[in-house]
């Protein structure tokens, strides 16, 4: 069973409602992620490129939310302020009301290159961060290495090195590694983007099922708008560069969800419109 998660409501004009410091309407809570009015400029040879701006939602605490976007349209540049890799020109992010400024242990990061180590095992990589930071409390290192691996289903590749493994397997351990140090929030930038369509459907599940025994909160962006719909409580949606959010749509559909059905078609339908608006 997944958890039953609030999120906010847009206002009537569409536009979200999420600053750095309102409460969730709907819980009364402060989002756990807050991203407001954030800019980014790049300097480059050929002059400024605006990447994104004013950029504003919210994620609540345990909630699964997408980014979706055009090609170029900044999500992945949004992910990295979130995830404290990039500074924002304007706006800010706060994590649980302390506003982001470099990377940290509360945000578990999952990238579409996983980026394993290729001289350390299965177990080296997921031990990783737990060398630099500690195992959580109630767990040594050995046993939480053990708790990750089994929640990702690779005990028994432990000991393999990562040109022995397949590329989904190879994400499994990157999400194990992201998992090790118990941070609250995992942020996920197109995880499952290299992967074949039949892997990508197996990580959906089994993604939703650690999910669910882990109650993290979730950022995931990605380009596939039927895995948005597919994985998220909410979808916010990107407009074409600079990237701005233009809705944030909310998936009201039970767990496990059927991609054929007519309510999980609609919600496909509504977020692949606003695409067919973006100009040519």
């Amino acid at each position: 069973m997944t958890p039953n998660h609030s999120s906010t409501e847009n206002d009537p004009d569409g536009e979200p409602t999420g600053t750095d410091t309102h409460a969730d309407a709907a819980t009364g809570e402060t989002p756990q992620i807050a991203v407001a009015d954030v800019s980014k400029t790049f300097q480059t040879d050929r002059g400024p490129v605006e990447a994104i701006t004013d950029v504003t939602f919210d994620v609540a605490r345990g909630e699964f939310v997408s980014i979706v976007g055009p090609s170029g349209s900044g999500k992945s540049t949004a992910f990295r302020i979130i995830a404290g890799l990039e500074t924002p020109t304007d706006g800010a992010v706060h994590v649980d009301g302390t506003r982001v400024t470099e990377p940290g242990p509360d945000r578990g990061m999952v990238f579409q290159d996983d980026a394993l180590f290729p001289w350390r095992t299965v177990a080296g990589n997921v031990r990783y961060g737990l060398e630099e930071v500690g195992a959580p409390e109630g767990f040594s290192v050995d046993e939480r290495v053990q708790y990750c691996l089994e929640l990702v289903g690779l005990t028994d590749k432990a000991d393999a090195y990562p040109k022995e493994l397949s590329g989904g397997q190879r994400q499994r351990v990157g999400i194990a590694r992201a998992l090790a140090v118990d941070p609250p929030i995992l942020l996920m930038d197109e995880p499952f983007g290299s992967v074949d369509a039949r892997t990508r459907t197996t990580l959906h599940r089994e993604l939703l099922d650690i999910w669910a025994a882990t109650r993290k909160t979730i950022c995931f962006v990605t380009h596939d708008i039927e895995e948005a719909v597919y994985l998220s409580d909410r979808i916010v949606v990107f407009s074409d560069a600079p990237g701005t959010v233009r809705d944030v749509v909310t998936v009201d559909l039970d767990r496990p969800r059927d991609r054929t059905g007519d309510a999980f078609t609609d919600i496909k339908a509504r977020v692949l419109s606003y695409f067919e608006d973006e100009p040519g």
